[in-house]
């Protein structure tokens, strides 16, 4: 590898690679000190010296001045009297420094200083992809499905790539290569094999991320999201409420004409979104919650374990635990509260007995 070859081998990794040139620099230093003691086969200490204006590249070899009963390594090593010789200036503790650079590090200086260049090269990418991706973690970005294997989908997020597992797609939604998909980090986190980067579309999380990115009234402070209960594919209920007393939460997340709510659903493939009206009420938040239900009489019978009784009427007592009972499900993790739903008949009924 001569001036020219490093500089532009240098000068690729820094423009293109955009990795720090300072690692680079530390990198290749080290290599081409471990290529000189592989190719003579000394255990000494190697300076490398690096211009990366000119791609100049010299080697010196470092020997310490010790007492003659502290000689441990005569690759790095001088005794006084050895030292003298060269010099009657030296002394105890002094370094000498002699250039050895080589005019040709030869091919096994040169195979070692590749590979551990490489390897520097690739942990320097990998903390880069880290320090892009370590502060994405429950956030949602657009990819590109890149490839698929029997269990899992590879996105391309740019600098990196996320696995989306087949079992975290939304329920009957299908995906096909090269299109953009959006996509919750669900974890980032370092291994040895580099960065790994775990995605979602059924986690509550992108939701609740959809909803921040689609109504702006969220960032500015106007709304807040109180909570979010998720069955993928079936139903989500999204509790928000307002700050301001003339701005309508639920109105300001359907939007003008339910655009707003209309482009998180086709996000969601078709998932039904029901947009409840918190209250710190707990009686009134957990009759909202049970929305499409009306007319709902509801109680807190035990505020320690959190338990509410809903009396609800024939024609909304359906309504209120939902198909495969998804309502009173949702409605029970989005408010914290183990409901139970009856009629006043059943009620009746279990007095008498």
């Amino acid at each position: 590898m001569n001036n020219e070859e490093f500089k532009h081998a240098f000068d690729y990794l820094v423009n293109e690679k955009e990795i720090d040139p300072e690692v680079i620099k530390e990198a290749m230093s080290n290599a081409f000190a471990a290529g000189y003691k592989k190719n003579t086969g000394e255990d000494a200490d190697i300076r490398c010296e690096i211009n990366t204006d000119n791609g100049m590249i010299r080697l010196y070899k470092r020997m310490t001045v010790v007492n003659e009963d502290e000689l441990e390594n005569t690759d790095a090593q001088y005794t006084v009297e050895e030292a003298k010789d060269i010099n009657p200036d030296y002394k105890l503790g002094d370094v000498i420094e002699t250039e050895v650079t080589p005019d040709d590090f030869g091919r096994v200086a040169i195979s070692v200083a590749k590979q551990v260049v490489l390897q520097k090269i690739r942990e320097a990418e990998r903390n880069q992809v880290m320090d892009e991706f370590r502060d994405k973690q429950d956030e949602i970005m657009v990819g590109f499905l890149a490839m698929e294997d029997a269990k899992n989908y590879y996105v391309d997020l740019g600098k990196a790539r996320g696995l989306l597992p087949k079992n975290e797609l939304i329920p009957g939604e299908t995906l096909k290569m090269g299109e953009s998909v959006k996509v919750y980090i669900t974890k980032v986190e370092e291994t040895t094999k580099g960065p790994s980067i775990r995605l979602s579309r059924k986690h509550y999380g992108f939701v609740k991320r959809l909803f921040e990115s689609e109504v702006p009234e969220f960032a500015e402070g106007i709304l807040v999201m109180h909570g979010v209960a998720r069955e993928a594919g079936v139903r989500s209920k999204v509790a928000v409420s307002s700050f301001v007393t003339n701005v309508d939460a639920i109105g300001s997340c359907i939007g003008e004409k339910g655009r707003r709510i209309a482009n998180i659903i086709a996000a969601l493939n078709g998932e039904k979104v029901d947009l409840v009206l918190y209250d710190e009420n707990p009686e009134v938040y957990i009759a909202n919650a049970l929305s499409p239900a009306k007319n709902l009489s509801v109680s807190i019978t035990d505020e320690k374990n959190k338990e509410a009784l809903v009396i609800a009427d024939d024609e909304n007592l359906s309504l209120a635990i939902g198909k495969k009972g998804i309502n009173i499900k949702l409605a029970s993790k989005l408010t914290k509260y183990n409901i139970k739903v009856k009629t006043l008949k059943e009620i009746n009924e279990q007095i008498n007995e």
